[in-house]
């Protein structure tokens, strides 16, 4: 997927929940109000999309403050082969 696919995908979640959505990407997740609940649902809708199941590990998503780094995670593991 790619980051306009995914950030589409993070702000209905956004929406869903009744929060403004994500315009910049320098914004920490706090910042954006983006949790670890919207994160687990992302990952699950990106992984119905992909009809694949996402293969990451614990240390990769403790780098993650970001927006940018949200993305950067998610479009590198919906392209890893």
């Amino acid at each position: 997927m790619n980051r306009a696919e995914i950030l589409t995908l993070m702000n209905a979640i956004m929406t869903k929940r009744g929060r403004p959505q994500i315009t910049d990407e320098a914004q920490t997740t706090r910042e954006a109000n983006f949790r670890s609940l919207d994160f687990s649902e992302a990952a699950l809708r990106i992984e119905m999309k992909i009809n694949r199941e996402l293969a990451f590990d614990a240390a990769s998503m403790r780098r993650i403050e970001t927006v940018k780094d949200v993305l950067d995670f998610f479009e590198s593991v919906t392209t890893a082969n």
